[in-house]
């Protein structure tokens, strides 16, 4: 009877997406990659005793020496202090905007399927009218608009301008799920519409959700990026791997300080790779078509 019951759950689709998971090479690297970035994130005090928006006028532009591992910038400030801590600010923002933006969509578009009609029609409409617009469009003009850009305040832009494409898949998750025999026998016994969401639906559609949140987060942090390289995004003196970027556009260091603008390229390069790969991992490991055992 035990080894009935076991074998009946190493059969069970989470057992089998975590199986089909683990066997992705590519995903556990990037798992590996994005552990060791985290790591040097979050432990950036004992990696470094520099400040890293403290400039120091009679260091600029220095090469790189013991004290200085990645030299010093054009205000004086440590490049690698920088570093490291522009990680932090770029991984709470790719993972913060992907949470909220993820809060939004998963909410609008578990409205919009499960109860479709008029709800339906309202939301549709008002991501239709998001997407319309070019997102960079929309998202420098709400910048603009502000006095100051905080990070808080930045999520938020990225996360109310980014939603409508998380909430067009969730919708048409739940409208494949609205019509199943299981909805409609909760729906009999008299299961509240919230139970029935939260009970049925969202178990149903985590496969989906999960694998576009973590391909999100990817984005975020290429957005963060590329915002703040033009000037939009996290204010100096403030480090992040975009701002770090844009800091070295001159061609006096693009030529003579490579370590000033290489290790935060590669930074992005690698953390966006390692998330790619993750949600390339998930997708596979949650397609109820793979044949991969």
């Amino acid at each position: 009877m035990k080894s009935h019951k076991k074998s009946k759950q190493a059969q069970s689709p989470f057992r089998l997406a975590i199986r089909r998971f683990i066997k992705n090479k590519l995903a556990l690297a990037g798992i590996i990659v994005l552990a060791l970035i985290t790591l040097g994130a979050i432990f950036a005090p004992l990696l470094t005793e520099h400040d890293p928006t403290y400039g120091d006028l009679l260091k600029i532009e220095k090469a790189p020496t013991d004290e200085h591992l990645l030299g010093t910038d054009g205000s004086g400030r440590d490049n690698f202090a920088r570093l490291l801590y522009g990680a932090r600010i770029s991984l709470i923002v790719g993972f913060s905007a992907m949470l909220f933006t993820l809060v939004i969509g998963v909410v609008l578009g578990a409205l919009a399927g499960y109860y479709g009609g008029k709800v339906d029609n309202l939301i549709m409409r008002l991501a239709d009218l998001i997407l319309a617009i070019p997102f960079l469009v929309l998202a420098l003009t709400i910048i603009a608009l502000l006095e100051k850009v905080t990070i808080t305040i930045f999520v938020t832009v990225i996360a109310v301008t980014t939603w409508p494409s998380l909430t067009r898949i969730v919708r048409g998750t739940f409208l494949s799920l609205r019509e199943q025999e299981f909805v409609l026998g909760a729906r009999a016994i008299g299961a509240s519409d919230l139970r029935i969401i939260f009970k049925h639906f969202i178990p149903n559609a985590i496969g989906p959700i999960i694998v576009n949140a973590t391909l999100m987060m990817a984005s975020m942090i290429i957005i963060e990026s590329a915002l703040s390289f033009i000037g939009m995004g996290i204010p100096q003196p403030t480090p992040t791997w975009g701002n770090m970027i844009s800091e070295a556009q001159n061609i006096r260091i693009l030529r003579n300080h490579p370590e000033a603008w290489i290790p935060p390229g590669l930074g992005i390069l690698l953390t966006v790779l390692a998330i790619n790969f993750i949600g390339d991992g998930l997708r596979d490991a949650f397609d109820p078509k793979s044949n991969r055992r």
